[in-house]
């Protein structure tokens, strides 16, 4: 006997092309999730670029993706029913990430989450959705780039360890630049000139504007003599810069293609890059995903809402595609977020 399950409406792309395959449509969730699944009902959802990067990605040349593909990442809900195994039961209000790809994301009313493939706690109440659903992609991937460079800050004096931000004001570089500057570490970090103060609000001593010239960064860099790099935006120009070169997005500079660690079959070098690091012919340099560790995402409970959280707009619903549009400028500054209000 098949399942009994439930339309809800969902945000989903079924080819390859963004803006054109996104569109509001209905799918079927079932009534009762399998062993290890949980229900959601979904409150806040945050964009990231790597969804629409995934929208522009031939799925369909993948038999086991083909069919609607629900978009979204990040999410902040309730707990509807929760599957054999489960941690979790119904009425407890979670936010977390899921990082499967079998077509389900968080942009849709309800969705089955398959344990395996997130990570996600309890919200605590002083968290609004919105806030909440904010936080799990880029705070774990801050966290993850400051434990790849943090053995490369050699001196027992904080301020005399340097590290470098590429892309300050970006969603992930925002916490990045946070974390750095709670260790004590003397951060430099690119952004453009109308984003400066904001980013020096948030712990950076230095910035320079990459607006200014094709040089400007590898110029301020070289001159700062970082002990490690971050980069949040892509490109080649401060590699070899530092001993540690930690990228979460690779070679690549077009915002609508896919980066991240995945690149490293299509770019072989980035392949050489690391190995000869990896064999101590060359400096350190990697390529990398988050870490989906749950006490990394506790942390973020202890962060203050007021201070910590950075948030650039939050659009209704049925207004995803203006928020993604939003994202897809470039120029949020901190997180783009959609509430699904439910009757």
């Amino acid at each position: 006997m098949s399942k009994t399950t439930t339309r809800v409406k969902s945000w989903v792309h079924t080819t390859a092309g963004y803006p054109e395959t996104l569109q509001l449509s209905e799918t079927e969730v079932p009534s009762i999730p399998a062993p290890g699944h949980i229900l959601i009902r979904m409150h806040a959802a945050a964009l990231n670029p790597v969804d629409i990067q995934l929208m522009n990605v031939p799925f369909n040349s993948l038999p086991y993706l083909n069919g609607p593909k629900v978009a979204g990442r990040d999410f902040a809900g309730t707990v509807l029913a929760a599957g054999q195994g489960a941690e979790f039961e119904k009425g407890d209000e979670v936010f977390g990430i899921s990082m499967a790809l079998n077509g389900t994301g968080s942009l849709t009313e309800v969705a089955e989450i398959d344990l395996k493939g997130a990570c996600f706690i309890k919200k605590p109440l002083h968290l609004s959705w919105a806030q909440a659903a904010s936080l799990p992609l880029v705070y774990l991937t801050a966290r993850t780039i400051i434990e790849r460079c943090r053995p490369f800050m050699k001196s027992s004096t904080p301020s005399e360890n340097k590290f470098v931000v590429l892309g300050g004001s970006s969603a992930t570089g925002i916490y990045t630049v946070e974390m750095a500057k709670s260790l004590g570490w003397k951060v430099l970090a690119s952004c453009s000139g109308r984003n400066a103060e904001f980013v020096k609000g948030l712990g950076a001593s230095q910035t320079v504007d990459y607006t200014t010239s094709s040089t400007a960064v590898a110029n301020a860099v070289q001159d700062f003599s970082p002990n490690a790099i971050a980069d949040c935006v892509g490109g080649t120009e401060c590699i070899g810069l530092a001993p540690q070169y930690v990228t979460i997005v690779g070679d690549k500079t077009s915002r609508a293609a896919m980066g991240g660690p995945m690149i490293y079959l299509t770019h072989p070098r980035m392949v050489f890059r690391w190995l000869y690091g990896y064999l101590g012919l060359g400096q350190s340099y990697e390529c990398i995903m988050l870490d989906m560790r749950k006490e990394w995402l506790e942390e973020t409970t202890r962060l203050d809402p007021d201070k910590d959280l950075v948030i650039d707009s939050v659009f209704d619903f049925s207004r995803t595609k203006e928020a993604y549009e939003r994202l897809n400028t470039g120029r949020a500054r901190g997180k783009v977020v959609v509430e699904i209000q439910h009757s």
